[in-house]
């Protein structure tokens, strides 16, 4: 019998879910598009803030995306608190959060509304899968956006330092983007760690990556012939120099802060090896870092973009690939590969 996975790519905005049966045709194994953890608490969140209600968060460690309702919350003269586990949720300096408002207490106040963080929930999955006529999968592996703990450190700087330590210390190795125990300064991917009961997990960057390379075509060319492997996500923008089963590049910017034609000037830059760590940060974004690159690349020529935000680059000499026919999917499809890359079991 198949061995089941939940496969969970936990964005900004949306959480991509696969639910995988290696039994099945990728097309006809299920999938969700849902709002994303942070979205739904900050929906939460807003609702109490027109109740006019304190806000007391716990729970773990999850993507910080609510920290505008939370502002806008403290603005509006309300109260918010938070156990310490619960508040590394809006950032690593404990004192800038007290600074903000954010009272650090274990216990909930008389008056306040819990609300739970935690960005994989079993009790949500146990009721959503069941009402879709699935069983709890065997396994469920799960990506999220860490940028490392590193306070008093701009988390641009802290994120894009462990992509410099990827490419320096793993040499650029694919499966070394996937964790069966995360780093230790990736707090957000322990507790998801914890949460799912051990399994697998990686950043969603990482998983989209790997998700283009489950698409056999673009992972043919990129053997043949260097190519570049672009993700434009709703936050971020992620892009990969890949030949030969190896990674020689990455540089990540922000969406939104960017303009398409200034990112497709960046991937001219980026697959020449001329773009520099300071020129990305100094446009708002984290960096660029690249190896040596072989000349049996040829340049990174070929281009495949994948993301939800792809279509600001439509016109553009590129490919727009669907892994495992769906491309909202592709974080999901990267930890598939992932397992398959590390033998998972």
């Amino acid at each position: 019998m198949s061995r089941t996975t939940l496969c969970l790519d936990i964005g900004s905005g949306t959480q991509d879910v696969l639910y995988y049966d290696p039994s099945l045709d990728p097309e006809n194994c299920p999938k969700f598009v849902l709002p994303s953890p942070a979205r739904m608490v900050a929906g939460k969140i807003r609702e109490l803030t027109a109740a006019g209600r304190g806000v007391h968060l716990f729970g773990t460690n999850m993507g910080g995306g609510f920290s505008r309702v939370v502002k806008a919350h403290l603005d509006a003269g309300l109260f918010v608190s938070a156990t310490p586990a619960a508040a590394f949720s809006l950032g690593d300096d404990m004192a800038r959060l007290t600074k903000m408002g954010i009272e650090l207490t274990d216990d909930c106040p008389k008056g306040h509304v819990a609300v739970a963080l935690a960005d994989y929930d079993p009790g949500f999955w146990r009721a959503f899968l069941g009402a879709a006529g699935l069983p709890m999968p065997d396994h469920v592996a799960a990506a999220a956006q860490d940028h490392g703990f590193a306070p008093g450190v701009s988390n641009r700087r802290s994120r894009f330092s462990l992509w410099e330590t990827f490419l320096a210390e793993a040499d650029g190795r694919p499966e070394a983007l996937v964790y069966e125990t995360p780093p230790v300064m990736l707090t957000r991917l322990k507790a998801l760690r914890d949460s799912i009961g051990g399994g697998l997990t990686a950043d969603t960057a990482s998983a989209a990556v790997l998700g283009a390379l489950f698409d056999p075509d673009v992972a043919a060319a990129c053997d043949e012939a260097g190519a570049v492997i672009l993700n434009m996500g709703n936050s971020h923008i992620l892009g990969a120099l890949i030949f030969g089963g190896r990674i020689f590049g990455i540089y990540e910017q922000h969406q939104g802060i960017r303009q398409p034609d200034g990112v497709w000037e960046d991937l001219e830059m980026f697959r020449r090896g001329g773009l520099t760590l300071d020129m990305v940060f100094d446009a708002g974004g984290h960096g660029c870092m690249t190896l040596p690159l072989p000349l049996e690349a040829r340049g990174f020529r070929q281009t495949f973009i994948i993301g939800p935000k792809r279509g600001l680059l439509r016109g553009h000499d590129a490919v727009f690939p669907c892994p495992g026919g769906d491309m909202m999917l592709a974080g999901c499809f990267g930890l598939v590969r992932g397992m398959g890359m590390i033998e998972y079991e």
